[in-house]
């Protein structure tokens, strides 16, 4: 037999055969019986028919493969060649009367399926001699000895179909081209019968097995041992495949949809691989992510600079990068790009760091929509949310947006599983804050392990306001790409008493005069308005936006109220209905509440932006200015590094933030927010200074960006005392030179030279390690000695030094797991011992107490009368709670009387200060009450929410490492909960949708949205007349986050169900065999 043809997955041999009964059947039934009269008849019960005939199908049980004699057929194995094609003469004819299996053949929801199949050539039928070769299904092997060419499922969308139903529905493709004309279905049946009468046997066991059994027992006659043997088993292989076969009900637009994006993602990857300069339909992309772009962003084309830049050789080999341009010019939708790429040609997870949880929820808003479409999850890491390990998907990838604490806890739990492999790319926005503080040396030490324990992971750096960028390049060993583009020209202006100079760095002093300003002022107004806001910001309002950045919070509120104090009444007129409906809903979202200043300023279009508003108030505030309802914010400084809202002029109050100098990065982000790309030509930036300024503004605005230094030894307990802890118990680096070898790879190593002065690199590691052994985190093999390791004049320690080991104590475990700053775990182990003394349960107050994070303590101010108030309203087992700490009701009243009293420790009784208002308002979940009873700024309160939810989480973590702290596991999860969201039970559900606050959850609830189902099954048209003030743009996002989050609960019910199923990997039985083998 020819060798190309013995090739296949399934062999059906057919045997010639001069019998003229096979042809005659065929042809005379096609002839006589498919008449116009019948097909019409046949049509009308089309449906009935496809449904039953599915219905049977699928319940048949799939038949087991066996090899044995005692098989399907009994024993009754012996075939004559003359009765047994004598009786399958008679099977053919019952076959082809019975009036289901004539319906059988004009199911044209098949027909269509089989066609398009046919037409994509997904089915490859070819007849050469004796042999036809088939695409079919994959549990039935050849069992007749011969290869099997291993067929891809995900080529064929008829894979699944027995080869009985293929060949018979080609023939129904080919009959139906012709149908009501007898002579070319009188010859197509003749050319088809030859090859499909084995075929179709087995189609008639599969709906009624019990009838081939009775038909083939009747048989009892000897033949030649050969042949009998090759029609048992060839009969026996084709009836055992098919019965075991179920024939799948498919949705073809589906199909072809999925068919056409897999080709496309298929092509985009090996386009990826070859790294040829044609990238395929969008930069490597299925022209679907395009088509999503211009959908839901409008984005219908790039700008040079991110072509040049995603076209770059570094990008295409996935080398490292490091690129920065102005604020506005397009820097995210390049890491966007790039992160499409990993996720769906490379097939590898991706890990966004971004800085702030406000911009973390906005990003993953914006991209819920992409992951539904494109079929991969977005997570969020912030604050109290995410799973540490990340779960680990079957097929889909997850995208990971979090913030730079999350990011590391993120990192740190791959490296422990054994998974930062599957991390594809890593991206970094504001890569300058690597300088900044405790959290640039959080995101330095979450590099440096990426760096180090994955050779694979990509990292892309952004930002717009980066100086020193040689250094970061020999840190993360990148490319460096950057351009001077900005969409929008943006102009510079300094304003000194009421004359405007432009800025001109080719002017000898570096500026020029531009102008005078023309406002005619009263001396009232001069008083009021020295500064002359008023005249610059009628300038652009209302018809154009502009923002006020002033140096405090308070500072904001004044200038807001100044400027609607002098404003004409006409501005009241601009957009009023639109104003009010902000009003009424500012209310809605806050139980009827409403702060004084908004309420006389939004009429205006005037608002104020700063921290000591609450999450719902700043995003409501902020979709009123995007939307042009609002012109004018007075904000801080906080505004420029968080969410864009850009504008036509914007004006810098004074050269200060709060008391401090302006620094060149802070201009930079502040002034990057003048112009709006598509909406105005040019946009401006006014800086007011006063002529004691003059001279620092000129050096300011002439100067270079500040160079970014690495924070990991300036933040000892927050950088390097915590990068130790866990490279030791990740046992990424457990020995002491192991550790140092490490260290000289971080930013800190490559910026040692200029950071350190009086001690070396080897110096602060080894006294680290000691301070981290003294304090019980680590063990050592050997005590380090003063006279052993640091010998002044040796940068270097001996070979036997560098061989010192290290292991981490449960509390050092639990400290990095629980990503405790290492200042306080001492007092957290502390107080959680002494909590289990005496833990009060009879409210939350003391879970409370244990979770208040220590850093808010220390900075707190209690209002001692205030306080002496909450204290006398607590119940007795509320005050066991004050006592069990040491904090008396007759300290309390001697402190708010002023009285001079005996030293109690002032970290515990601020801590039960913030508990009193954390306690306060989780029973009253109104944010405004409990500012008006405690006289804290609302913002302020939101915010020791979010940190206690944050910090509850870490203590969790904590007590999972600690066996002692077993009976804290239970409780802090139910209080993780409650802190989080802080509203009813009701509308939980609801609030881990991202984007949904409080306000917006009650609104979707008295609608009758009160489940993530409802969310994600809503329609954003519907969405968007039934709530107030929702925009189509947030009514989808709303749904697209849904019915992610929807799907990533789902998948993971799944996974965790196939889990439970699978077979362990240390089953005793496949152990034994895989020793026996080896």
């Amino acid at each position: 037999m020819d060798e190309g043809c013995s090739r296949i997955r399934r062999r059906v041999s057919v045997r010639k055969r001069n019998r003229r009964s096979l042809e005659s059947v065929f042809a005379a039934l096609t002839a006589a019986e498919l008449k116009p009269g019948d097909e019409e008849k046949e049509d009308e019960d089309e449906e009935t028919v496809a449904g039953s005939r599915r219905r049977k199908t699928m319940d048949v049980q799939p038949v087991e493969n066996i090899d044995s004699e005692e098989d399907m057929f009994g024993d009754y194995d012996s075939f004559a060649e003359n009765s047994f094609l004598a009786q399958v003469d008679d099977l053919e004819q019952k076959y082809l009367q019975l009036p289901e299996h004539r319906k059988h053949a004009t199911d044209h929801a098949t027909e269509d399926l089989c066609s398009e199949s046919i037409k994509h050539n997904t089915l490859s039928i070819t007849t050469v001699g004796d042999c036809t070769e088939l695409k079919i299904d994959e549990h039935t092997k050849n069992q007749s000895g011969h290869e099997d060419v291993p067929i891809d499922p995900e080529a064929d969308v008829l894979y699944d179909i027995p080869s009985s139903q293929v060949l018979f529905f080609e023939n129904l493709y080919n009959s139906s081209n012709d149908l009501g004309d007898p002579s070319t279905e009188e010859r197509d049946w003749n050319s088809s019968s030859h090859k499909t009468v084995n075929e179709e046997l087995p189609i008639n066991n599969v709906e009624q097995p019990q009838q081939t059994d009775e038909s083939s027992s009747k048989v009892r006659t000897s033949s030649d041992a050969n042949r009998r043997k090759s029609l048992k088993d060839h009969l026996k292989n084709t009836m055992t495949g098919n019965a075991k076969a179920q024939t799948p009900v498919f949705s073809r637009t589906k199909q072809l949809k999925e068919t056409l994006l897999s080709e496309e993602i298929n092509v985009a990857k090996k386009t990826i691989e070859s790294s040829l300069d044609d990238l395929g339909p969008f930069y490597s992309l299925p022209s679907k992510v395009r088509d999503l772009y211009v959908q839901f962003k409008g984005i219908e084309k790039l700008y040079e600079w991110q072509h040049a830049c995603l076209t770059l050789n570094s990008v295409q080999e996935r080398k490292n990068l490091i690129y920065s341009l102005p604020t506005s010019g397009g820097k995210t939708l390049v890491a966007e790009i790039l992160m499409l790429q990993e996720l769906l040609c490379r097939r590898k997870d991706v890990l966004m760091i971004l800085p702030y949880v406000a911009i973390v929820q906005e990003k993953i808003s914006g991209l819920s929509s992409f992951g539904v479409e494109l079929g991969f999850f977005v997570e969020e890491y912030a604050g109290s949310k995410g799973k540490f390990p990340p779960i680990k998907r079957r097929e889909k990838k997850s995208l990971y947006i979090a913030t730079i604490e999350k990011g590391h806890s993120l990192v740190n739990s791959l490296i422990e599983t054994e998974r930062i492999n599957s991390l594809g790319l890593v991206v970094v926005d504001e890569l300058h804050m690597i300088g900044e503080g405790s959290r640039g040396a959080i995101l330095e030490m979450t590099l440096a392990k990426i760096l180090y324990t994955s050779k694979t992971t990509q990292i892309i750096g952004m930002s717009a306001t980066l100086n020193n960028v040689e250094d970061l390049q020999e840190f993360l060993q990148a490319e460096y790409y950057t351009s001077q583009f900005r969409p929008v020209e943006l102009k510079e202006y300094l304003k000194i008493k009421d004359t405007i100079y432009e800025v001109d760095s080719k002017a000898e002093n570096g500026m020029t005069f531009s102008r005078l300003l023309n406002y005619k002022y009263s001396d009232t107004l001069k008083k009021m308005d020295p500064d002359h806001l008023v005249a610059l910001v009628t300038e652009v309002i209302p018809n154009y936006s502009c923002l006020v950045f002033c140096p405090t919070k308070k500072n904001c509120e004044n200038v807001a109220e100044m400027i609607c104090k002098i404003l004409s009444k006409e501005y009241l007129k601009h957009k009023e209905k639109e104003k009010h409906e902000v009003i009424k809903n500012l209310k809605n979202i806050s139980n009827g509440n409403l702060c004084p200043v908004l309420k006389h300023t939004i009429p205006f279009g005037v608002a104020y932006h700063h921290g000591g508003l609450t999450s719902d108030e700043r995003k409501l505030l902020e979709e009123a200015y995007s939307a042009g309802v609002l012109c004018l914010f007075t904000c801080t400084s906080t505004l420029a590094a968080g969410v864009n809202l850009p504008a036509r002029r914007v004006i810098l109050r004074a050269p200060y933030v709060a008391k401090e100098f302006l620094k060149k990065n802070q201009y930079k982000q502040m002034i990057g927010r003048a112009g709006r790309a598509g909406i105005d030509s040019t946009g401006e930036s006014i800086l007011i200074l006063q002529e004691k300024d003059k001279q620092q503004v000129l050096e300011l605005i002439s100067r270079p960006l500040e160079n970014c230094y690495s924070q990991l030894v300036q933040e000892f307990t927050k950088g390097i005392h915590t990068l130790f802890l866990s490279l030791i118990g990740l046992k990424i680096a457990t020995n002491l030179g192991d550790i140092y070898h490490f260290m000289s790879g971080t930013f800190f190593g490559v910026q040692q030279k200029i950071l350190l002065k009086e001690r070396s690199l080897w110096e602060i590691t080894v006294e680290s390690l000691r301070y981290l052994t003294e304090k019980g985190l680590l063990q050592n093999d050997t005590i380090l000695t003063e006279k052993g390791l640091l010998q002044k004049d040796t940068i270097h320690g001996s070979e036997e030094e560098f061989q010192y080991s290290f292991h981490i104590t449960k509390l050092g475990r639990a400290s990095f797991k629980g990503a405790i700053d290492l200042a306080y775990c001492d007092s957290l182990y502390r107080d959680l011992k002494k909590g289990l003394e005496g833990l009060v349960l009879e409210s939350l107050l003391h879970l409370i107490y244990l979770t208040t994070p220590y850093d808010m303590a220390s900075q707190c101010h209690p209002d001692w009368m205030i306080y002496f108030r909450q204290f006398s309203q607590l119940s007795p087992a509320e005050q066991n709670v004050a006592v069990l700490l040491g904090v008396s009701e007759n300290f309390i009243g001697k402190k708010a009387s002023g009285q001079a009293i005996r030293k109690v420790d002032k970290n515990i009784v601020n801590r039960l200060y913030l508990s009193f208002v954390l306690y306060t308002l989780l029973k009253e979940t109104n944010i405004w009450s409990v500012s008006e009873k405690f006289n804290m700024p609302r913002g302020y309160i939101q915010n020791l929410l979010s940190g206690a939810a944050a910090f509850s989480s870490c203590v969790l973590h904590f007590c999972e490492e600690l066996e002692e702290f077993w009976v804290y596991r239970a409780l802090l999860v139910e209080l993780t909960k409650k802190l989080t969201y802080c509203v009813k039970a009701e509308l939980i559900p609801l609030m881990e949708v991202t984007g949904v606050l409080e306000g917006r959850a009650r609104q979707l609830y008295n609608a009758g949205y009160k489940s993530l189902m409802h969310l994600a099954n809503a329609n954003p048209e519907v969405l968007i007349k039934t709530i107030d003030h929702l925009s189509r743009r947030q009514a989808k996002q709303i749904v697209s986050s849904a019915k992610l989050l929807l799907h990533e609960k789902a998948e993971a019910l799944q996974e965790e169900v196939e889990e439970l199923l699978r077979l362990p990997s240390d089953f005793p039985g496949i152990v034994a065999s895989s020793v026996e083998k080896a």
